[in-house]
């Protein structure tokens, strides 16, 4: 090898090394020196001092109190749990638990929140909906369970007619448009009548203000009146798989009624499927109709509001949608049933005992009713069943307010 060629290589692994050395100088840590101190910066600090001087600050920081919440966590934790490595612990399973509730809580971005939990928001955006995921798989056979069988149906049926007083009611049914960061290259596959995007949440509810089906997912740029067409829900209605009870007659009367779902304009009227009777010139009869079957629907209305003020994410656009928006339901009826003070009545609520469909929380702006559609021709059968129905309520079926309310315009 000549001398001149040995310098050369010399100088070249002169310059290779060089560039190495200053590579190592210049590469970024693995991860911010205030991340790597979350035991000191996290909020799980703030939790542990709000759950013992302060509970009521501490259920407003999570939307549930200290026992539920611990109870909550108890349920996740065989799925949350990660396993620790030689280069670093992984985050608990109580972090990602109240991270996730934060987040549903206030609608903040990763980028924000990761402020408060000490999370990275590159963690953040996968701790989220993994949470999310199990929240749904193991939440969801016990706390949102379709009912499957004659006897569950004539049970909602029951608490109906004993708490909102409509007989063989089987749920309140309602859809909103769940605002959306529209996937990209979607175009306007998910722009909505409103000019926003949007998805579909169709829900029905029974009458303890929880959920017995959550159908979420349909693009908004479908017709308002052709959402329930698309579900699941009405493929198995309009197939007589669900099991719904047969026409009987009602409790301490000789009217024999069918069983219905109550829904509002948006739907078409069917044989199970009661809406108002449209036009501003009703008689008496028929608008006192309208006010018993509002205050049966309403209760679907409230839980959508209870949703939006409890879980303020609906008042953002949503990424993650599906995963979000079914796991925010299922905590709704854990909540309701495990949380004492989770619902007020006469705020969130419509007292059982004035009859006022006018109280409550409503989903006003932040998720958008179905849009009101001509449905056209409604069934001689359907059109039969309502004005059967219109008959019991004024008649044996009347109660002792319903002429008072129904000189008000607060039903549609």
């Amino acid at each position: 090898m000549s001398e001149e060629r040995r310098r050369m290589l010399l100088a070249l692994a002169a310059v290779c090394i060089y560039d190495k050395e200053r590579e190592k100088k210049n590469r970024r840590c693995w991860a911010k020196k205030w991340l790597l101190q979350r035991p000191r910066y996290s909020h799980i600090n703030l939790m542990a001092e709000l759950a013992l001087q302060e509970p009521n600050d501490f259920r407003n920081y999570l939307r549930l109190d200290s026992c539920t919440y611990q109870q909550l966590l108890s349920l996740l934790e065989p799925m949350l749990t990660k396993q620790d490595t030689c280069m670093r612990k992984a985050i608990t399973a109580h972090e990602r638990l109240s991270a996730t509730l934060r987040f549903l809580a206030t609608g903040r971005s990763y980028e924000d929140l990761q402020y408060s939990v000490a999370i990275s928001k590159q963690s953040l955006s996968k701790i989220i909906p993994e949470t999310c995921d199990a929240i749904i798989a193991t939440l969801q056979e016990e706390y949102l369970k379709f009912p499957e069988t004659e006897e569950e149906w004539l049970d909602i049926a029951k608490t109906f007619e004993e708490r909102w007083q409509f007989p063989h009611c089987l749920g309140a049914i309602d859809g909103k448009h769940v605002k959306i960061v529209p996937p990209a290259n979607s175009g306007s596959y998910y722009f909505n009548y409103k000019k926003d995007f949007s998805v579909v949440l169709l829900a029905i509810a029974n009458a303890n203000y929880e959920f017995i089906m959550v159908d979420i997912g349909i693009n908004g740029r479908i017709s308002d009146g052709g959402v329930i067409n698309r579900s699941i829900f009405y493929e198995k209605l309009n197939t007589g798989s669900l099991n719904i009870p047969r026409v009987a007659r009602i409790m301490n009367s000789e009217t024999v009624l069918p069983y219905v779902f109550v829904g509002d304009d948006a739907f078409s009227l069917r044989p199970d499927l009661m809406k108002p009777y449209p036009g501003p010139y009703l008689s008496p009869q028929q608008r006192i109709f309208n006010y018993r079957l509002s205050r049966a629907r309403r209760i679907i209305e409230n839980i959508f509001g209870i949703l939006v003020n409890r879980f303020r994410i609906f008042r953002t656009s949503i990424k993650t949608i599906d995963k979000i928006v079914m796991a925010a339901c299922i905590l709704h009826n854990f909540l309701r049933r495990n949380c004492n003070q989770y619902i007020r009545v006469g705020v969130d609520i419509e007292n059982l005992e004035d009859g006022n469909i006018s109280t409550g929380y409503r989903a006003n702006n932040e998720l958008l009713g179905l849009q009101i559609t001509n449905q056209g021709q409604s069934q001689t059968m359907a059109r039969y069943v309502r004005d059967q129905y219109m008959q019991y309520f004024n008649n044996e079926g009347s109660v002792l307010w319903q002429n008072r309310f129904t000189n008000l315009n607060t039903f549609t």
